[in-house]
């Protein structure tokens, strides 16, 4: 009960922010969508990292730790960090420089201007709405299972995901942009000091950072490792022997509580040891382009107040992917193996989206579990706030007002506008997270989120810097983004089988070879553009 108060009283907080966010509104849609372009450095840093520290971050690489050990970090987080600050630099800076130039306010704004070409649109929008669905199912999930695990079950998966969508609804209808960037930059401090409190406490529950690791290396040491060695594996089928002897045992065993005998080593199934092929490891490492061609992400760099403002994020945003990371990664790590009273600590059948949630509660206070978990809180909403404000700008800007240019829209109705279609596309992805909570990863559905998303990043950069792409070479890389992605998450169970492989490699390279490719043939097999058009992008020195 403890632990549901102050969860509801930082929610309570929230709301307060975005009240008193709202009284800076201008009640325009420039300064709803993106604060009139007038977001300094600092609240720069705060809102991209908060946006890109999701569920995926906290709750997805804890559980994918836990699952397949520390070689995690090395997969996603140790590219992660130097992809998103080149992004940033070689992607964000240029498109804010032509955001505030042109006065876009949507991808899809510049991506119609750069190819002179409305069909462009209409192709763009159903893929982005498409695929920023499977990123708030990340976030509903994530909050789902934090609050209904905080509370003991007291508080349904449903009823918790439901308080989250409510309450991010509530502050960016009445904050927008700026309320967003506000509530970013107070969250991801929360996250990141109640992130280090928890590692230290829960570390320290452990025996510390050694004796955790000991106990890893002695019951799972594969966890701690990239490839399978042979050791290992004899090991393993030692362990397994052992375990069908203890659970033949046990059934005979009357004087047993549990169904399974005392022994340490004996109490849950040995995990089989596992190698991390090359391929996957560097297929993996296209996956941090993803943050090029977000919407949510395009939209808080056209907030920045100046050029400048891109050099604190650039700089700086390695860095607390790394403060936070390394943490989490640990703590999945250490729970393969921790032992609380001789029993494992997160029970056999444990959902890897619950792994942090239950370290909290079995290992920290009542209270101090609460404001542990407000800060898990905090991540995910951290990020479901800017992915609410971006589908509503972009439905926004792109459709209502685009094909209803004839029309006098005063600035209410487009706010309004705005908001239903949010709540609409929330209601359906709610839905969906409720149906799918029990069966889908989050850091699995974070993976096939960003593999598309990736895919479309070679389209932004030939816009930006190659004068040659054509209309119809954008269509091409967009058509097979899209055709390849849905074939192959079909492939894959609908992201149910978490070891898909295409050809021995991630999904997303596939998909990423195969969109620049339809983009480069198809641009050099149809005609260049008009030079006028080019000279609006790319000026004569």
């Amino acid at each position: 009960m403890t632990t549901t108060v102050i969860i509801c009283c930082y929610l309570g907080l929230l709301l307060l922010l975005g009240l008193v966010s709202n009284r800076f509104f201008r009640g325009t849609t420039a300064d709803y969508f993106v604060a009139s372009r007038g977001i300094g450095p600092f609240l720069l840093l705060m809102s991209l990292f908060g946006t890109t520290m999701t569920a995926f971050a906290l709750l997805g690489s804890t559980g994918a730790s836990f699952k397949d050990g520390i070689g995690i970090y090395g997969k996603l987080a140790s590219s992660s960090g130097i992809v998103h600050a080149l992004c940033f630099f070689l992607i964000g800076v240029k498109l804010w420089s032509l955001g505030a130039k042109h006065g876009y306010l949507t991808q899809i704004q510049f991506f119609r201007d750069r190819f002179q070409s409305d069909f462009i649109g209409l192709l763009l929008f159903p893929i982005l709405v498409g695929l920023v669905i499977p990123y708030l199912l990340v976030g509903l999930i994530g909050a789902g299972s934090t609050f209904s695990s905080a509370s003991d079950g007291k508080v349904s998966f449903e009823a918790g995901a439901a308080i989250i969508c409510i309450v991010v609804l509530i502050y960016i209808f009445f904050g927008g942009a700026r309320g967003t960037a506000w509530a970013n930059c107070f969250q991801t401090i929360v996250f990141i000091a109640l992130g280090m409190v928890a590692f230290a406490i829960i570390s320290s529950k452990l025996g510390g950072p050694v004796a955790a690791t000991a106990a890893v290396a002695e019951r799972n040491p594969s966890k701690l490792q990239r490839s399978a060695h042979q050791k290992d594996l004899e090991k393993f089928q030692a362990a397994l022997k052992a375990y069908e002897a203890a659970q033949a045992n046990a059934a005979t065993n009357t004087n047993s509580t549990t169904g399974t005998p005392p022994e340490t080593a004996t109490l849950t199934p040995p995990k089989e040891p596992k190698g991390l092929p090359q391929l996957v490891f560097l297929s993996y490492m296209l996956i941090p382009l993803s943050v090029g061609m977000f919407p949510h992400i395009f939209q808080h760099w056209l907030t920045a107040k100046s050029a400048s403002s891109f050099k604190l994020p650039v700089i700086a945003h390695p860095l607390l992917i790394l403060l936070v990371w390394v943490p989490t990664v640990l703590l999945g790590t250490w729970a393969t193996s921790a032992m609380v009273n001789g029993q494992p600590l997160i029970p056999p059948g444990s959902s890897p989206n619950a792994v942090l949630s239950i370290m909290v509660n079995e290992l920290t206070t009542p209270v101090l579990g609460g404001f542990l978990t407000a800060g898990i809180m905090a991540a995910i909403m951290s990020s479901l706030d800017s992915q609410f404000l971006c589908l509503g700008s972009i439905f926004t800007n792109d459709i209502y007002l685009h094909y209803k240019r004839d029309k006098e829209i005063g600035e209410q109705q487009k706010v309004l506008a705005s908001r239903i279609f949010v709540v609409g596309v929330v209601v359906v992805a709610y839905l969906i997270a409720c149906y799918l909570k029990n069966t889908r990863e989050i850091f699995f559905l974070g993976i096939w989120c960003f593999s598309g998303f990736a895919a479309l990043v070679p389209l932004v950069v030939a816009a930006l810097y190659w004068r040659r792409v054509t209309p119809a070479g954008a269509y091409a890389s967009i058509l097979t983004t899209a055709v390849a992605w849905i074939w192959l998450f079909v492939q894959s169970d609908f992201g149910a089988n978490r070891g898909f492989l295409f050809l021995g490699m991630m999904p997303v390279a596939s998909l990423v070879i195969a969109s620049t490719i339809a983009l480069v043939v198809v641009s050099l097999a149809t005609p260049r553009m008009d030079d006028k058009v080019l000279e609006k992008f790319f000026p004569s020195k």
